[in-house]
């Protein structure tokens, strides 16, 4: 792949468009990410974009900037976790700084209030369907392991009082195991 002035265009437009045009947090991004580097412009594939989210989801930080970060890095070097990052971030912070001057009279509108909420119940169904297809990646390999992790992850922070961060550092403690593992089988098979 070409990376030449409209490559790195590209790149910005995509990520600045995606942040422009997302309502609701970083996990409403990330379907439109995979859409838009996986399906259309082809330059991810969609394992490898559902690794870039898990990295992303266990980094600090909103999840959108990290996986901005990673993709541009992933696809341009540092050139293009920059490009990313600025294309992610300006749209938020452009309307933050334009709803600061007007607050008042945003606050007290019912109808800034109504569709506000209504906003609510599409981010819902976005957050759904993410869940969904990350359900339906991992049960399609159908590799025992990960669907239980996934399962009893989901127990525990549904019915439990577990702090998350414990599930999480349990879970990515449990991948860097298998990880590994597959790695030193790899290596011990290529000798």
């Amino acid at each position: 792949m070409k990376k030449d002035t409209s490559f790195y265009w590209t790149l910005f437009l995509s990520t600045f468009t995606l942040s422009a045009f997302t309502f609701g947090g970083g996990y409403v991004i990330v379907p439109l990410m995979q859409k838009r580097f996986v399906a259309e412009l082809k330059w991810i594939d969609e394992e490898e974009m559902l690794d870039l989210v898990a990295i992303a989801q266990s980094s600090p930080g909103p999840i959108a900037v990290n996986a901005s970060i990673i993709i541009g890095y992933r696809m341009a070097g540092i050139r293009g976790a920059l490009l990313s990052v600025i294309g992610t971030s300006l749209p938020p912070l452009i309307i933050i700084t334009i709803v600061s001057y007007f607050y008042l009279a945003f606050r007290d509108n019912p109808i800034v209030n109504a569709v506000l909420f209504g906003m609510q119940a599409g981010v819902a169904a976005v957050i759904v369907n993410v869940v969904i297809n990350m359900v339906q990646d991992i049960t399609k390999n159908k590799l025992i392991l990960p669907i239980v992790v996934m399962i009893v992850s989901f127990l525990a922070a549904a019915f439990t009082s577990i702090n998350i961060v414990v599930i999480l550092f349990i879970c990515g403690a449990i991948g860097a195991y298998t990880t590994h593992k597959e790695t030193q089988t790899t290596k011990g098979g290529l000798k």
